[in-house]
C-alpha cells in the first residue's frame, strides 16, 4: 500500500517539515554530485564514514580485547573512537542510498509530518524527529550488533512521525494506492494504513533475524523502522499538545 495524501486538517505552516525535506534532498544531491564527480568509491567512503555501522559499537565496547579479524578488516581499523562509533547515529539520518530511497522517505514525511508538527509545535517536532531517528538506530544496532554494513536513511525518524500520527489521527483518511492484481485507489483509515505498515516491518525484521544470526548483508533496516515507530507512539503521549483541538477521530 502506497499512501498518497491524507485528509487530516492542518492549521499552521509546517516549517520544520519543509526544512527537513530541503536538508535531506540537498544532502542527497551532494551525494549524487560526489558519485558523479569522484566515482562510486568516493561515495562509498563517505557512506562508511557517516553511515551507522553497528560493528563499530561492538569494537568500541571490546576495545583492548579480542575483536574478530573479519569484522575489523571491513571496518578498516582496530581502534574505533567514540566519535566514529556514536556520531553516525545522527549523521546517518541525513544520508540516503538512492533516489527511490530518499523520495519514498520524503513522501511519507510530507504526508504525515505536517499534522504532527501542527500538534506539538516546531521545536518539539524537530526534537521528536531526532529522538525517533536515534531510537531507530539503537534498535537496529541491537539486532545487528556484528554487522559491518553501513545503515543510512531517515526511515527511523520518519517511522516515529508515522507512529505519532497514528496516535493523534487514527481515523483520518489516507488516499492509498493498493496494487492487488489491478491498481486501486482507496480512502483508508490511518490506523489501517499505518498499522499494516508496522506489522510488515515487524514481521520482516523478525524473519531476517531468524534467517541469519550473523547479519552482515545489505537490505532494509526493518528494526530501525520498528524502533522509530514505537518511540513515536511513546513520545507523542509524553510531549505536550500545542493545540488540543487538533485531535482527529
Amino acid at each position: 500500500m502506497i499512501p498518497l495524501r491524507d485528509d487530516a486538517p492542518r492549521y499552521g505552516t509546517p516549517y520544520v517539515t519543509r526544512f527537513l525535506l530541503v536538508i535531506n534532498i540537498g544532502i542527497f544531491l551532494c551525494e549524487w554530485i560526489v558519485s558523479r564527480s569522484y566515482g562510486q568509491g568516493a561515495l562509498q567512503a563517505l557512506i562508511r564514514l557517516f553511515g551507522l555501522i553497528p560493528a563499530r559499537i561492538a569494537i568500541l565496547l571490546q576495545q583492548g580485547g579480542y575483536v574478530p579479524h573479519e569484522v575489523v578488516s571491513q571496518i578498516g581499523s582496530y581502534v574505533v573512537t567514540p566519535e566514529a562509533a556514536l556520531l553516525p547515529f545522527l549523521t546517518s539520518m541525513f544520508l540516503h542510498a538512492s533516489w527511490l530511497h530518499v523520495i519514498a522517505n520524503m513522501w511519507a514525511l510530507w504526508i504525515f509530518g505536517d499534522n504532527v508538527e501542527d500538534h506539538v509545535g516546531h521545536a518539539m517536532y524537530l526534537l521528536m524527529y531526532l529522538l525517533c531517528g536515534l531510537a531507530g538506530g539503537v534498535v537496529h544496532t541491537v539486532f545487528n550488533f556484528d554487522s559491518t554494513v553501513p545503515s543510512v536513511g531517515a526511515s527511523g525518524a520518519i517511522a516515529g512521525i508515522m507512529g505519532a500520527y497514528l496516535v493523534l489521527f487514527p481515523s483520518a483518511r489516507v488516499l492509498t494506492l493498493v496494487p492487488f492484481l489491478f491498481v486501486f485507489f482507496l480512502w483508508l483509515p490511518a490506523w489501517v494504513v499505518l498499522g499494516y505498515w508496522f506489522i510488515v516491518q515487524f514481521l520482516s525484521g523478525a524473519a531476517t533475524a531468524i534467517a541469519s544470526t550473523h547479519n552482515t548483508g545489505g537490505g532494509v533496516a526493518f528494526w530501525a523502522h520498528v524502533g522509530g515507530f514505537l518511540s513515536g507512539v511513546l513520545l507523542i503521549r509524553l510531549f505536550p499538545s500545542r493545540r488540543r483541538h487538533l485531535r482527529y477521530g
